[in-house]
């Protein structure tokens, strides 16, 4: 069983990953609105790419969410900062980015909702929040690796 600063140090890194995460988010959320629906620049020039735009700005958010995750959120956890672990963190981000593209293309092509609220609600609400937490589970587990020793729980 896990001591009490372990569940602290637990709760630490799942506050400092969803802090991570929000900001990667918006990054997302506001280069999505922007290129499919025109907000803030007035014209969508990837209206009629939904799916293109929200790969695109995702790994712009990527980019992101591995320095925050480096430099921050993961900060007391072994990692190299090899080629390797950098692969392994966009390789597993790309593997749980692909659950918000599923609920957006179902929410597109099948349901036919094309609304900028349909886009966000199947993207953005219910497939980022689905991967979110596969997302926390991949990145502890096989990027930013746990110090030795240690007694956080693993997810």
């Amino acid at each position: 069983m896990p001591d009490r600063d372990a569940v602290q140090r637990l709760l630490g890194e799942i506050l400092r990953f969803l802090t991570v995460g929000g900001l990667a988010t918006a990054v997302s959320f506001l280069g999505f609105n922007a290129l499919v629906h025109g907000t803030l620049i007035g014209g969508a020039p990837l209206h009629e790419q939904p799916l293109a735009a929200y790969v695109l700005v995702n790994v712009v958010a990527g980019l992101v969410a591995y320095m925050g995750m480096r430099m921050w959120a993961f900060q007391q956890r072994k990692g190299d900062d090899s080629i390797q672990s950098v692969v392994r963190f966009f390789a597993l981000g790309a593997a749980t980015m692909l659950i918000p593209v599923v609920c957006l293309a179902f929410s597109r092509y099948v349901l036919g909702l094309s609304s900028a609220w349909a886009d966000n609600v199947s993207a953005n609400v219910i497939g980022l929040g689905v991967s979110t937490i596969a997302r926390f589970w991949v990145f502890r587990r096989y990027v930013f690796l746990d110090v030795a020793p240690s007694h956080l729980p693993d997810c």
